[in-house]
């Protein structure tokens, strides 16, 4: 069996890190050697440091680590980041630099040219941006996975964009209370309430639902061009990030033909059998009230996206509800899956 590659996670006691550490225990290719955070926690075991918020316990073997500060001079080949993104725009390219291949979750980098904003079954050629990264030649760069709402939606619409074609989209969000990170949003604001608005979301959406679905062209990135609208809401839902969706295609195509476009959807991490890709990726229910965020996160171990109430749309060509689960789809499992990919494409070496 070859040697798992060693793997450290930032900010690894918050909502975000201890399912980087969940997804990681038991991994085929990577194991834990490293575990970081913020000076307060450093020091500590992590069983100690970390208000675990998942079932159970954090794993024996987990839990006797000790959390060390983020610093590049790490034990691990790889990091996971679930740093905030003001310390990410300070801290990953130090680790870059370093030679880590630095997998993250946070906004900082996204939109930067020479960062590949990754959902792998939509955009893996997207990965060779990372060959322009300056630290690329040390072994070093850092790969993006996408906001939270547009990991839900951008793989239910991949694969009609490559059969139909998409011309524009309206989605409404119905965003889980953990996509806020912890502690979170008040009760007294969440409780008998909906929050109709979660600064720079729209606006992220938008912008990275084009860079994943556009193409690289002799190594040079280009945004796809269809129109993008987006209502992004926070609902007292703990996890799963639910949407309305309604989309015009370029080319007309009946409900049978959308239904089919999924079911048939196999993309690159589906056919390697990657160990954290869903089977399959796109989850088609057929009864008129799924997905249902309770029911349907789980999906896929929360990595498949979840769609419904397919039908037509008195306004654009059609309409239908989409689901995952933020925190692992929309996070932690999507920068996973991001690091599964490039070690299948030798980026790992």
């Amino acid at each position: 069996m070859p040697q798992k590659l060693r793997a450290g996670i930032l900010a690894a006691t918050g909502t975000i890190g201890q399912r980087f550490v969940d997804l990681l225990a038991d991994h085929p290719s990577f194991e834990i050697t490293a575990l970081a955070a913020s000076s307060a926690s450093a020091g500590r075991t992590y069983g100690d440091a970390c208000a675990w918020q998942l079932s159970s316990d954090p794993p024996a073997h987990i839990a006797g680590m000790v959390v060390r500060e983020c610093t590049p001079d790490l034990d691990c080949d790889v990091v996971f980041s679930a740093l905030p993104t003001d310390q990410a725009r300070e801290l990953e390219p130090q680790f870059a630099a370093a030679g880590h291949r630095v997998f993250t979750n946070a906004s900082a980098y996204r939109m930067q040219n020479d960062v590949p904003l990754l959902i792998p079954e939509v955009n893996p050629d997207h990965l060779q941006l990372v060959r322009q990264q300056k630290t690329f030649s040390a072994g070093g760069f850092i790969a993006a996975n996408p906001n939270c709402s547009a990991a839900v939606v951008v793989p239910a619409l991949a694969p009609l964009h490559q059969a139909f074609g998409v011309h524009a989209v309206i989605v409404n969000t119905m965003q889980a209370l953990s996509g806020a990170g912890y502690p979170g949003v008040s009760a007294l604001d969440a409780l008998d309430n909906v929050i109709p608005y979660i600064p720079t979301e729209e606006e992220k959406m938008a912008a990275e639902a084009r860079k994943m679905l556009g193409t690289v062209l002799d190594g040079h990135h280009h945004d796809a061009s269809f129109k993008f609208s987006a209502h992004c809401n926070r609902v007292a839902t703990r996890d799963g990030h639910l949407q309305t969706v309604s989309v015009a295609l370029d080319r007309p195509a009946s409900l049978e033909e959308i239904a089919r476009v999924w079911r048939a959807w196999q993309p690159e991490p589906q056919r390697l059998g990657l160990p954290t890709a869903p089977q399959p990726i796109i989850a088609l229910r057929t009864e008129p009230n799924r997905p249902q965020t309770r029911l349907d996160r789980d999906a896929g171990r929360g990595m498949a996206v979840t769609v419904g109430r397919l039908r037509t749309c008195e306004v654009l060509d059609f309409k239908f509800v989409a689901l995952a689960h933020n925190a692992v789809r929309g996070a932690a499992g999507g920068s996973v899956l991001n690091a599964e990919l490039a070690l299948a494409r030798g980026y790992l070496q």
